[in-house]
């Protein structure tokens, strides 16, 4: 499984390097850990090619790529992730923003997040 997230960051990183005519592609590797208390649950890294764009007062991205799922304690496990969100500049200080994510895995996870930026 690993020889596969291998396999696949460096076609995804090929991808991104062999079009830098695009500047809207782009590469995110993000590794994501979690604790619970004293306790380290595990985590995931991910390697992501995504694109994005905007026009006017919006903003948005698309992202995905494999995902290597490591729960502390068992086996890992090579999964797909992805994500979409956007932003809308509401006024000169204040943006709105929201992403819808997932993961496969033997189900499938969604997450979303909404938020408000304030800048001074």
């Amino acid at each position: 499984m690993n020889n596969l997230l291998i396999a696949s960051g460096v076609a995804a990183t090929a991808s991104a390097l062999a079009l830098p005519a695009y500047s809207n592609v782009y590469l995110n590797p993000e590794f994501n850990g979690a604790n619970y208390g004293d306790s380290y649950l595990g985590g995931t890294l991910t390697i992501d090619v995504g694109y994005e764009g905007s026009s006017g007062a919006y903003s948005y991205y698309i992202q995905g790529g494999p995902a290597l799922v490591m729960p502390n304690g068992t086996d890992n496990e090579v999964e797909f992730a992805g994500k979409f969100g956007g932003a809308i500049q509401a006024s000169e200080n204040v943006s709105v923003y929201g992403e819808l994510s997932g993961i496969t895995g033997d189900e499938l996870s969604i997450g979303s997040k909404l938020g408000l930026k304030y800048s001074f």
